[in-house]
């Protein structure tokens, strides 16, 4: 019944995709509902939006807003339509933000020097080595005195581990306090003397550079005791001639050679002891350093 129904209807014009897009364009309908209504996904996609076109485009009557009510017949409940022409074309002004210039600054206390050099609780120890425990006791006192007075520093010996502790507290101001007062023993423990390492407390741009023999050439038995010998030369000759010509100080702790001084010194210090170990005389050596101080004399 419903098949007779339909066929005793009257018959709509079927169109192509072509035709139907050149019949809207007739009638005025936007390019964009063209665009929509005829899509180029598929044949599966193509055929309803033929039949829509084509009933849009049989019940138009001159009246330009058909096509529209059908468009948005066929929209979902919860899409919005928007015209173009009723946006507006022109974009007022921005205003800049407003600032209220009778707002006062906060103020705040200022903060006291404790306050501002807050030191957190902070805890380090330095083991000591065997050869070095006697001079340690030794020399305890000059030890204690300068870390206590002027680094605000609690130190201790530990016999029991043979370590020294130290340790912040409340009346430690400075944040480097607890790495200068560690450097400053370490570098007594390399072999250093007391008066040498103290000058890690007062001056900033102090440091200590550990190196051995073997990083720079491997060496056993009596090559590796020729090589020392060539560092520290007649009596320390060599040595103290490479000390006084940098401006550093250089152990000699078996096969490490531990150097203190700035930066640069070291650097210089460093590659007179490696020229020695890999075999340069030490003659060639002091004219080398020569040189070097001359340079460093000009400088200054």
């Amino acid at each position: 019944m419903a098949a007779e129904s339909a066929a005793s209807g009257p018959e709509a014009t079927q169109y192509s995709q072509k035709e139907l897009t050149q019949k809207a364009q007739e009638h005025g309908l936007d390019d964009t509902i063209v665009d929509f209504v005829v899509p180029s996904a598929g044949p599966q996609s193509a055929k309803p939006a033929q039949a829509l076109l084509q009933a849009m485009l049989d019940d138009m009557d001159g009246d330009f807003d058909a096509p529209k009510k059908a468009f948005q017949a066929t929209s979902s409940a919860n899409s919005v339509v928007i015209d173009p022409s009723s946006l507006p074309s022109t974009v007022g002004p921005s205003d800049d933000m407003a600032v209220d210039a009778s707002t006062s600054q906060p103020r705040f206390k200022p903060l006291d020097k404790r306050n501002l050099q807050e030191v957190s609780k902070q805890y380090r120890k330095i083991m000591v080595t065997p050869n070095r425990f006697n001079p340690l006791k030794q020399a305890w006192l000059k030890i204690y005195n300068p870390v206590v007075t002027h680094l605000k520093l609690d130190i201790r010996m530990n016999t029991a581990q043979r370590a020294v502790e130290l340790r912040t507290n409340e009346y430690t101001t400075d944040t480097g306090a607890l790495q200068k007062a560690t450097d400053f023993i370490k570098a007594f423990m390399y072999g250093f003397d007391l008066d040498d390492a103290i000058a890690l407390l007062r001056l900033d741009d102090l440091y200590i550079d550990t190196f051995e023999i073997k990083d720079v050439k491997t060496l056993h038995g009596d090559h590796l005791s020729r090589a020392i010998g060539r560092i520290a030369g007649r009596q320390g000759k060599t040595k103290h001639t490479i000390e006084n010509a940098t401006k550093t100080r250089i152990v000699l702790a078996d096969s490490k050679i531990h150097i203190m001084g700035s930066f640069q010194n070291i650097k210089i210090a460093r590659d007179a002891v490696v020229n020695l170990i890999l075999g340069s005389p030490p003659g060639k050596v002091y004219s080398t350093l020569r040189t070097i101080s001359a340079r460093m004399k000009e400088r200054f």
